[in-house]
């Protein structure tokens, strides 16, 4: 079995070693995919150094910020490409907690796709505003609203994804990002019939660095839902067209 953990990065230097050194002892089977878009501070570099140490260590370069969505569909192509069976989405910057990998993969003989949710026992978010918790907890209400999604933690950016789904969703589609990006891609799993749960985590924000967070990240987020309902709704039309028709 072979996990790749995607990770991308944009100025994360304090952090890329630490999280690379305890990602990897967490399971022999574990490799990493750093996505990196030019960080100014280096980043991709040392990186680079690392991979030439270690072959569960891998650098993908790109030229500049192409946005979270775009790093994650380069990076999921790149992993299927070395043959991954399972691809872990996870933060670069500590706020994702490396210790709870082995359990996403104990997990994942039940799912095609586990998410890691703040929001399934509560609400378990550490060193956060409130004003960024309530932003972020009524989004996932308004998404489940809008979508019929049944997941507490719509927005994660910390999930396993088994190899059959990337493969069965077409990513040069997805051309969401940022929050949009996860809902988009937990809206396709739910669509296309596979198995999707929720564990537990605890949130803890940024160690070090800078939220990425934008007003347009936000509202791309608040128009993708309904685009993606809307996209449903026309399909059932469209089928429902074509069934009188025969």
């Amino acid at each position: 079995m072979k996990v790749v953990a995607v990770i991308p990065t944009y100025n994360e230097r304090d952090n890329i070693g630490r999280l690379i050194e305890q990602v990897l002892a967490q399971n022999e089977e574990l490799e990493v995919l750093v996505v990196d878009d030019n960080s100014p501070d280096g980043t991709g570099t040392l990186v680079a150094q690392l991979a030439s140490l270690n072959p569960r260590v891998r650098v993908l370069h790109r030229p500049g910020k192409m946005g979270l969505g775009s790093a994650y569909r380069d990076g999921f192509k790149v992993a299927l490409d070395q043959g991954a069976d399972f691809i872990v989405e996870m933060d670069a910057d500590f706020s994702h907690d490396p210790a709870v990998l082995p359990r996403f993969l104990e997990k994942m003989g039940d799912y095609d796709l586990l998410i890691g949710s703040r929001y399934l026992n509560g609400i378990s978010v550490v060193n956060w505003p409130l004003r960024r918790l309530m932003l972020s907890y009524f989004a996932n209400v308004y998404t489940r609203l809008v979508t019929g999604l049944r997941i507490q933690d719509c927005t994660s950016g910390f999930k396993c994804f088994r190899r059959r789904v990337i493969e069965s969703i077409e990513l040069d589609r997805i051309r969401s990002d940022g929050y949009s990006f996860q809902i988009e891609m937990n809206y396709r799993c739910v669509e296309m019939g596979f198995r999707v749960g929720e564990i537990p985590i605890i949130f803890i924000d940024r160690h070090s660095g800078s939220s990425k967070m934008s007003k347009r990240i936000v509202r791309e987020a608040v128009v993708m839902v309904w685009k993606l309902k809307l996209g449903t709704i026309l399909k059932r039309i469209s089928r429902a067209g074509s069934g009188h028709g025969s």
